[in-house]
């Protein structure tokens, strides 16, 4: 299960997949999206669960995306994700717009093997405006008029995400950041990164298997230490403010991403 190195896994991304991408405080495989940015990735649909920061812009930025599906793409406390916004206004890439309820709603019922999932928050909005794929049905098991979203089924081909241990058998523990169970359920292919690689059996731990996926789940595991930096991994370590905002600054401009991307993948080789 597990393989040696992140140019293996990043391979198993192919062009043009729907590729799902947790939220900056869950296990962000940062060292694998900057080996991905490296190797060229074109044309991914970018899938936020249901936000991303730093990892959708650095994507963005490096050309390897086509089309985003977010409820919000920002650096948080460090403003806007300069790539993100400068391709959104130059239309170099697709925005699909939706809220953290209908991108998660969406998810389950990719997990749960349902075509469709029905919520009613959005209706009065202007998503459904421009998300031609949300429909508005009447209840069927109403009698009476009672319009209500459907939405489509969020299915990955790839779900990408880093996690504090893994056990050699492909076992993935996830400690608080259940919403990966959901990511790895719903998603044709999961690859892990993880600070380490244990012989023990996860499984067999009473402690950790409740918040352990288990390996018929997870497709590739690879050992990345530090691998979310420079965002943080719960238990492991905080972000990391200064490169934070270095990277804000950075992606401002073309050139100013240009000259970070290159020194982020010449470091990576070193």
């Amino acid at each position: 299960m597990a393989i040696s190195d992140l140019s293996q896994l990043v391979n198993m991304i192919p062009d043009g997949a729907k590729l799902a991408l947790p939220p900056s405080r869950s296990g962000v495989a940062m060292a694998a999206t900057r080996a991905l940015a490296e190797r060229g990735a074109r044309n991914l649909h970018l899938v936020a669960i249901p936000t991303s920061g730093i990892q959708a812009d650095l994507l963005i930025g490096a050309g390897c995306v086509s089309i985003v599906e977010s409820a919000g793409i920002t650096l948080d406390e460090h403003g806007q994700a300069g790539r993100f916004v400068s391709a959104v206004k130059a239309g170099t890439i697709r925005l699909m717009d939706s809220t953290c309820p209908a991108i998660v709603s969406a998810l389950q019922a990719g997990e749960k093997g349902v075509p469709f999932f029905p919520m009613r928050g959005l209706i009065g909005s202007d998503l459904l405006k421009y998300r031609e794929d949300y429909k508005v049905i009447n209840n069927p098991m109403s009698d009476t008029s009672d319009p209500i979203v459907v939405l489509p089924a969020i299915v990955p081909d790839v779900t990408l995400f880093h996690a504090p241990l893994a056990d050699r058998f492909g076992n993935v523990w996830i400690g608080k950041m259940r919403e990966l169970m959901t990511l790895a359920h719903a998603s044709k292919q999961t690859l892990v990164t993880v600070e380490e690689i244990t012989d023990l059996d996860l499984m067999k731990d009473p402690l950790r298997a409740p918040a352990t996926i288990p390996e018929m789940y997870v497709s590739k595991v690879v050992e990345a230490k530090n691998g979310a930096w420079p965002l943080g991994l719960d238990g492991c370590y905080d972000p990391d403010s200064v490169a934070l905002a270095h990277y804000a600054a950075a992606a401002r401009t073309d050139e100013g991403f240009a000259d970070y991307l290159a020194g982020a993948i010449q470091r990576a080789a070193e």
